[in-house]
């Protein structure tokens, strides 16, 4: 490929969540202008769940030492950090990673469907902010299509276990009788959504609170639940013996001294499960007697119990992958040669359009269906000539071979130009 696909990356494979929140991007419109400007990419996406940071880019070059620069820059980290915990790979293995993506093949929860739609989230987003173009929209459509087929064809997806029932799950092994323990639940975005859901599903009662309650009480009318204030639940913590906290604050919410004091006069334990990415419960809460504290990392070890159920449609999807990473890179490899094509069919379709007027005009034909079919029958011959030429140089294109594409420029005095989608 003349343009270098990269994906740099750092997820849970590699880094503890402690480590990997470190490395979450806060202002995703900035850091697009920073990787634009800075980096060398001339498109690029950003992923990012409680369990991966990911950027997906387009360059001419390999340009992984000002990705490093620009992303530390973002993240206020050093450099040396991104050595021990970044992975980085291009063109077939980049795509291929994306395809794993999309299937569900690379997330905690074998098959789960949560990442399709974050990956949706984020090239949408890519495309409001000018970030993506031509390059990674055609990637990221195809791959999303792609994901969606593997997933439907090889049931990949069928009873999995979410980030949110394996919370859930954790509670009950943890917690005896919990049908009859009151429990909350913090946040009303997308994992507190599956919480909600699990919650729901195996018949227990829970609150749910927000920053607003009104957001609580939207969130209550489709996903169950009680809502409550916010403020009644910051100085009411010892009302819960479960509490689910997945929201997005830049800060400690759960604090220590919070939790000291509501275990002061509380007789029964208490089990925390903190689901947010950066971590909004503090460390030191495992610290006080009678709690337990569990995070991303725990759940972490659910995954690999829960694994080995689903792992013989790993092999189907790895396969199906293996085959379509090949037509996938081909399709990116043609859209090197789409630029010259289409200069190629305009400059004859305007040529043929001259030539026609010029026609009409020495024969003097006033007769709207002979000029129709003259017309037709110029198309016709153009498309015929033009056509074979035009699709040889695509296929050259897809396979690898650029010195085609840059003899027809040559033949066809084609100027390139920066292609905008």
């Amino acid at each position: 490929m003349n343009q270098n696909i990269i994906n740099a990356r750092v997820t849970f494979r590699n880094s503890p969540i402690h480590i990997l929140e470190q490395f979450t991007i806060k202002d995703i419109e900035e850091a697009y202008e920073q990787f634009k400007r800075h980096s060398g990419l001339d498109e690029c996406v950003i992923i990012q769940t409680c369990n991966r940071i990911e950027l997906f880019g387009k360059s001419k070059n390999q340009e992984i030492d000002k990705i490093k620069k620009t992303w530390a820059s973002l993240t206020e980290l050093e450099e040396q950090v991104f050595d021990e915990n970044m992975e980085v790979e291009e063109n077939q293995n980049a795509l291929h990673h994306l395809l794993k993506l999309t299937s569900g093949l690379d997330s905690m929860v074998l098959g789960e469907e949560q990442i399709l739609g974050q990956i949706k989230n984020s090239i949408t987003s890519a495309r409001e902010k000018k970030a993506s173009g031509q390059h990674l929209n055609t990637l990221f459509d195809k791959a999303i299509k792609i994901g969606t087929r593997i997933r439907n064809s090889s049931g990949i997806g069928k009873g999995g276990i979410s980030v949110g029932s394996m919370a859930v799950k954790l509670a009950e092994e943890n917690i005896d009788e919990l049908k009859t323990k009151k429990t909350l639940l913090i946040g009303t975005g997308e994992v507190s959504t599956l919480v909600a859901k699990s919650l729901q599903r195996r018949g227990y009662a829970f609150d749910v609170t927000s920053r607003t309650l009104s957001r609580s009480e939207t969130f209550c009318e489709t996903m169950g639940g009680n809502p409550v204030k916010f403020e009644e639940v910051l100085s009411g913590f010892d009302n819960y013996d479960v509490i689910f906290v997945a929201t997005t604050a830049p800060y400690f919410l759960v604090t220590y001294e919070r939790i000291t004091e509501a275990m002061k006069d509380k007789n029964k334990g208490m089990m925390i499960l903190d689901l947010s990415n950066p971590r909004t419960v503090d460390e030191k809460v495992a610290t006080i007697g009678g709690v337990k504290l569990m995070n991303l990392d725990q759940i972490a070890e659910m995954v690999e119990k829960n694994m080995n159920a689903r792992l013989n449609k790993v092999k189907t999807v790895e396969n199906i992958i293996n085959e379509e990473v090949s037509v996938l890179e081909a399709s990116m490899k043609r859209l090197e040669a789409e630029p010259l094509v289409k200069d190629v069919f305009k400059n004859i379709e305007s040529l043929r359009a001259k030539e026609l007027q010029k026609a009409l005009q020495m024969l003097d034909e006033k007769d709207e269906k002979k000029i129709k079919i003259i017309d037709e029958l110029t198309k016709a011959v153009v498309e015929s000539i033009v056509s074979t030429p035009m699709n040889n140089i695509r296929k050259a294109s897809e396979q690898g071979n650029p010195e085609v594409v840059d003899l027809a420029s040559k033949l066809f005095d084609y100027k390139k130009e920066e292609q905008t989608d």
